[in-house]
């Protein structure tokens, strides 16, 4: 097939006989016409392809990798490094480095009374930071927090 398309998936909707997956890169989402045990949440590097005629819905070509992402609530605080960065920046601004390996650090700098909220907000929002995992090619996210500042790492 022509239209087959390699990519990484986050799942985001699954049933006994369909899924939804999507493409962590692009963005694009794609209804499968069978579920080949896929779980929401889960984090698939797969291929798919559409099924004819009318190729609105797609199959499970081929799966080289599927793993889920743990996100954490740690309660040790940012790091000094990570406070640091954040003692540079205006408050409502948000740096990204890459961590020493794998993966990246984000750290945000919030009003001190909303701190816990925007704790909150990157733990409950999982479609994008499980996305943001996966298209870092990590297994685990850990948010840490001190008033004023969250940190957020993506680690393998």
């Amino acid at each position: 097939m022509t239209d087959e398309k390699e990519s990484t998936f986050l799942v985001t909707h699954a049933e006994d006989d369909s899924a939804v997956l999507k493409d962590v890169h692009a963005g694009q989402v794609h209804t499968l016409s069978s579920n080949p045990g896929l779980q929401v949440d889960e984090v698939v590097e797969c291929t798919v392809a559409p099924d004819p005629p009318m190729e609105v819905t797609y199959q499970v070509i081929e799966v080289a990798d599927r793993y889920a992402v743990d996100i954490e609530e740690s309660r040790e605080p940012p790091t000094t490094q990570e406070q640091e960065i954040a003692s540079d920046q205006p408050v409502g601004e948000i740096t990204k480095q890459p961590r020493a390996g794998e993966g990246e650090i984000h750290v945000l700098t919030v009003p001190e009374e909303t701190t816990e909220s925007a704790v909150a907000d990157v733990v409950e929002d999982r479609e994008a930071t499980l996305s943001r995992a996966a298209r870092l090619g990590v297994e685990r996210v850990e948010v840490r927090s001190a008033p004023g500042v969250v940190s957020v790492r993506y680690m393998p």
